[in-house]
């Protein structure tokens, strides 16, 4: 958090744009060093897309190029098989992606990309309930008149989250662990939800939402990661569990495979919400949010200024809260935190006020309703720092047709427990080894297809 990357790719912190890093005499750090810096993949692994085969044709896939398999799963979402492997020897990553790309039997090859938490300067308080300036910022108790998110799924792809802080108590459906390991609570992913359904001491977007809890993140070293094959795995189970909208509140590099997913799970009109990123201005975009599929989100503060450490750009679509969150944290605690983290997290519960309005609006509908409603921050009209301006949630449910029918009269069942995705053909095992009110005209309701309401980036 201090912003020394100590030899790792990333960090949490990734916003700031002081000085390099010093080594003990003084000099900026270099060669191996500042190589491991910027490497945005864990070493030594790769990911290979396949049809669907016999486990003997992925082992003898895995010999011929000298890899070692760690699992394979087939996925509904992308109608493939997906293998991670790790490469047997010191040979470069890139080297092995060249030779698999060119086996007949392989689809797609590529790293296996980190993926990081978008939150900063967290400090966990026992006491004191300082105001949630967010609540007015979004106009939530107003919108809180007409819709609470009743019967709405949103799957958190986040770290472990305590569902037995009293602020999340019977709000998650269902939990899932992608990383087949056991972790302790933690705060990220817990103030994640938080954001979305806290409904005791503090407040939440969308306090009635149900959550899918997808632990896709562990923590290494004191920084909460993740990889593309553990992304993909958390997308098919929400996909697969009746999820309507995905908050994504971490970022990572351009993914080929995560975007496949991705695509995939708006063509099944889920609503996915992303964090913009903590990187500051002077960062590409970083994806998810950056996918046109996705709601990219940046923060803002109490007095609607940019989060330093924002991301920039035109695929931003909107803004919300994200300095001096007060949200839960794990074992009945609570947290004072910033970040796109969780600016995105108030989206998706905005979101979901919407989706229980009208159930039957498509991804690029509630798009539109969440920018067109929003109040505009900035140079006037949509620019790259807050998208269409900061998110006005009584707007946005006012726009929506008053005899729209019920959420929970839609909503698919959803499969407790946290088992497996089953695959689409048996013929593929899964193996593993090791491993403020406002008095603003109301816009009028929002055509169910609004066409070029919103630039289709974002």
């Amino acid at each position: 958090m201090s912003g020394d990357c100590n030899g790792r790719p990333f960090v949490a912190d990734l916003g700031g744009n002081g000085p390099p890093a010093q080594d003990q005499n003084g000099g900026p750090r270099r060669n191996a060093r500042q190589a491991a810096v910027t490497r945005n993949y864990l070493p030594g692994e790769i990911v290979a897309e396949t049809a669907a085969m016999p486990d003997a044709q992925l082992t003898a896939l895995a010999r011929r190029h000298r890899l070692k398999r760690v699992f394979s799963q087939n996925f509904l979402l992308t109608g493939s098989t997906v293998s991670l492997f790790r490469i047997v020897g010191r040979r470069p990553v890139e080297d092995v992606q060249r030779e698999l790309r060119a086996d007949a039997a392989v689809r797609s090859a590529q790293p296996n990309f980190r993926y990081i938490l978008q939150d900063q300067k967290t400090v966990v308080v026992t006491e004191g309930d300082p105001a949630q300036y967010a609540l007015a910022k979004l106009r939530l108790p107003e919108a809180h008149g007409l819709a609470h998110g009743n019967g709405v799924i949103v799957a958190v792809i986040d770290s472990a989250i305590d569902a037995d802080h009293p602020e999340l108590a019977g709000s998650i459906a269902a939990s899932f662990d992608a990383l087949d390991s056991k972790s302790e609570p933690h705060v990220h992913g817990t103030g994640i939800a938080g954001a979305i359904v806290a409904h005791a001491r503090l407040m939440g977007s969308a306090p009635s939402a149900k959550i899918l809890a997808i632990r896709a993140f562990g923590v290494t070293q004191g920084t909460a990661e993740s990889a593309s094959f553990t992304i993909l795995k958390s997308l098919d189970y929400a996909a697969a569990h009746g999820a309507q909208i995905i908050n994504m509140s971490f970022a990572g590099p351009k993914d080929a495979l995560v975007s496949r997913g991705i695509a995939a799970a708006a063509a099944k009109s889920i609503v996915m919400v992303a964090a913009s990123g903590n990187a500051g201005p002077k960062s590409p975009p970083l994806h998810p949010a950056a996918d046109a599929q996705v709601i990219a989100v940046s923060a803002t503060d109490a007095d609607d200024r940019l989060f330093a450490a924002s991301n920039r750009g035109s695929h931003v679509a909107v803004a919300a809260p994200g300095v001096d969150i007060f949200l839960p944290a794990p074992n009945g605690k609570y947290q004072m935190t910033s970040g796109t983290s969780f600016s995105a997290a108030y989206i998706s519960g905005l979101a979901a006020l919407v989706l229980e309005r009208r159930p039957t609006l498509t991804p690029a509908e509630v798009r539109a309703i969440l920018t067109t409603s929003a109040r505009d921050l900035g140079v006037p009209g949509r620019d790259d720092l807050f998208g269409a301006g900061e998110a006005d949630a009584c707007r946005a449910v006012q726009a929506v047709p008053e005899n729209a029918v019920p959420t929970a009269d839609k909503t698919a069942p959803v499969r407790a427990g946290s088992d497996p995705v089953p695959a689409a053909s048996s013929a593929v095992p899964v193996t593993t080894s090791e491993a403020a009110p406002s008095s603003e005209p109301q816009p009028a309701p929002v055509s169910t297809n609004p066409g070029g309401t919103d630039s289709p980036a974002k």
